[in-house]
């Protein structure tokens, strides 16, 4: 987590897509179609959104598995990198 101090701009932050620790796709958050405001106020039209709720914004710059053609199997490691904010780390399981 981080403080609204220590980022100065929001929509400035470089993002990496990683599979296996090669680099599947890479952008920016200036790139981004909807603003995390346009997002909060389109959700909580119809959700109560509470402390703690995170909120997903969709695929980072060159597109997703499907738009690379390329697909994640069992085992898999994923990173979602944003740059200022961290990493966020899975690893994907058969159900």
């Amino acid at each position: 987590m981080v403080t609204r101090d220590e980022i100065a701009d929001p929509y400035a932050l470089e993002m990496v897509a990683r599979v296996n620790g090669e680099e599947w796709s890479r952008g920016n958050s200036r790139d981004m179609y909807w603003t995390f405001e346009q997002m909060i106020e389109f959700l909580s039209q119809d959700d109560t959104i509470y402390p703690g709720d995170i909120l997903g914004s969709g695929t980072v710059g060159t597109g997703c598995g499907l738009e690379l053609d390329r697909w994640v199997q069992p085992g898999d490691a994923i990173e979602l990198e944003i740059e200022k904010i961290g990493i966020l780390r899975n690893r994907v399981v058969r159900l």
